[in-house]
């Protein structure tokens, strides 16, 4: 899944492609690089974000979705909260919801995705985007964050959204500490059995990346967003491996060449046996 971000603000390319030719632009080069899904979001999410008004979220949004369906053959899914956002998304093109509150926001986007037709993206949040990392805390995350999401997803099913469609996200960096992070992506098989879904996971360039390579090489602090790649297809690949079927990514081309590579592994290992 590629990351389209048409915002001014988003925590690593925040303003890049707010400009609709830049963002349709870029969603086609994400797709020429081998994404299979382009996430186009028109309100950022990052720690302590404000929220955007729906108007202005469409405006940002409806365009970019327009151009980029009608340009390429990817499917396109809108990363929003709001139903009404949801709805003239859907009907520009795009063929799934992310929704970082998993209908806790506005519960009308989940009569949206299923009148559509549509998939639907459940992640899991620890407060909102202004709050979330103000001391969060779990007494088990991986049982804590698979429960709502399993919860969430019923929720999904008996508004109607098809079974089929259906996916997870633990929301890494969303109300969690760097531990929180990295035991979320050891417990992915544990997580997968209890949601049931699809799970997709989303640790491209985060917080937890840079502060964790930083801390291996015995510096203080966190390393640049522009300095985290080789940390993200860490992640990426180790995701992958414990069972999730989307990896949300900014650089696609790495993301992508890695998976092959690993795809070809496993294939040789099969052979072996």
């Amino acid at each position: 899944m590629g990351i389209v971000n048409v915002t001014p603000d988003s925590f690593s390319d925040g303003g890049r492609f707010l400009d609709p030719d830049a963002a349709v632009a870029h969603g086609i080069e994400l797709a020429e690089q081998g994404a299979d899904v382009l996430d186009v979001g028109g309100e950022s999410t990052r720690p302590g974000a404000a929220p955007v008004p729906a108007d202005e979220e469409l405006d940002r949004v409806v365009p970019v979705i327009e151009r980029i369906a009608a340009a390429t053959t990817v499917p396109v899914s809108i990363d929003t909260t709001k139903g009404a956002v949801a709805r003239a998304a859907l009907d520009a093109g795009a063929t799934i919801v992310n929704d970082v509150s998993a209908g806790r926001s506005d519960p009308a986007i989940l009569g949206v995705t299923a009148e559509a037709g549509a998939g639907y993206v459940v992640m899991h949040m620890q407060g909102e985007p202004r709050t979330m990392q103000a001391d969060p805390r779990y007494d088990d995350v991986v049982a804590q964050v698979g429960d709502f999401l399993a919860d969430r997803i019923e929720v999904a099913r008996a508004a109607g959204v098809a079974e089929g469609a259906l996916a997870a996200d633990p929301g890494i960096g969303f109300g969690k500490t760097v531990e929180h992070n990295l035991r979320l992506l050891a417990g992915l098989p544990t997580l997968g059995e209890r949601v049931g879904v699809s799970v997709l996971v989303g640790t491209s360039r985060k917080t937890f990346v840079g502060k964790v390579l930083a801390r291996a090489g015995a510096a203080p602090g966190d390393l640049p967003v522009d300095q985290r790649e080789e940390g993200t297809l860490a992640t990426v690949v180790w995701a992958v491996e414990r069972g999730a079927s989307i990896v949300r990514v900014h650089d696609v081309v790495p993301a992508v060449r890695a998976v092959r590579l690993l795809d070809a592994l496993h294939a040789a290992d099969a052979g072996a046996a």
